[in-house]
């Protein structure tokens, strides 16, 4: 019998990586899209329509569904952090989970597990017993702005538990992927031969390759001992001087010349979303592990060197 799994967020970056995988593992999707009219039904892959701000949604799409994998929200890291933009990325988590939860409350339905996004902005800066082990699940939120949105955005979900659905969330690092994201983004200095290294470089940056994100979303879909919030980073976390090297070099051979960009040069061109890209986070990857999840692309050179063929 074949399972249709629900999914927010499915045309953004990871779901371009994560639709592929579920169709070749026999599921049928269902994205969910303001607009479904954009995209071609196919047998295995179709489109239904939700609104976050209007709170409306396809009920048969909810009602068809055997699994739920929530990845919905605006981009954290797209546009400046101004304060309508602070309160519109923290309102399309809570509120798409809003939504989600009064379908499933109004709607007879045959979900069995629902898989949530979350974020490594749960944790803070590191501190010396973190920077050792890693910031596990056990660390409490951090009382910033991405550690409130992130603490928000995970009770945003647990009402999903009243109903007798199993929960997991994953807290997400650094996603490398070509389709979007950060990478993109690292690159984009090396076109002109500058590998641009942020501040002095040591700040760590807990990451993981997009096929062992979108692998992770299915291994918990169908791990039926995984309950609650897990780790999404790989086991090797790098410094961003040491990410931006092992990227240059496998972009640019030996011809690109670092630079380090100071930090207040890049809280005047970011604002406060340079706090982020200052900000060392060592995430421990040793629990989802233990549940027994392998990863492809444990450390930076493989993962970079898949991402760039070389």
């Amino acid at each position: 019998m074949q399972h249709t799994v629900l999914i927010t967020g499915g045309t953004g970056t990871i779901g371009k990586t994560l639709v592929p995988l579920l169709v070749a593992k026999g599921y049928r999707c269902i994205l969910l899209t303001r607009t479904p009219q954009r995209y071609n039904n196919t047998p295995q892959i179709t489109y239904a329509h939700w609104d976050v701000k209007k709170q409306t949604i396809d009920n048969d799409a909810v009602t068809a569904a055997d699994y739920i994998i929530h990845m919905a929200g605006a981009g954290v890291a797209d546009e400046r952090w101004t304060a309508a933009r602070k309160k519109e990325i923290a309102d399309s988590r809570t509120q798409s989970s809003a939504l989600l939860v009064n379908a499933l409350q109004r709607n007879k339905h045959q979900v069995k597990a629902f898989i949530s996004a979350s974020a490594i902005g749960w944790y803070g800066p590191d501190t010396t017993l973190s920077l050792q082990e890693g910031f596990t699940e056990k660390t409490p939120a951090c009382n910033d702005y991405l550690g409130t949105t992130c603490l928000a955005w995970e009770q945003s979900v647990a009402p999903i538990e009243t109903l007798g659905i199993r929960l997991v969330k994953l807290r997400i690092g650094i996603v490398l992927s070509n389709d979007g994201g950060a990478l993109v983004e690292f690159k984009k200095p090396l076109m002109g031969g500058i590998a641009a290294i942020m501040s002095n470089g040591q700040q760590m940056v807990s990451w993981i390759h997009v096929s062992d994100l979108a692998q992770m979303y299915l291994f918990a879909l169908e791990n039926n001992q995984l309950f609650g919030s897990y780790n999404a980073v790989a086991p090797e976390p790098v410094n961003n001087k040491t990410l931006t090297l092992t990227l240059a070099k496998a972009v640019r051979g030996n011809l690109f010349i670092p630079i380090h960009v100071p930090a207040f040069i890049l809280k005047l061109i970011l604002g406060e979303m340079s706090i982020e890209v200052l900000k060392s986070t060592t995430v421990s990857s040793k629990l989802i592990q233990q549940k027994g999840f392998t990863f492809s692309y444990p450390n930076i050179t493989t993962a970079i060197a898949a991402l760039t063929g070389k």
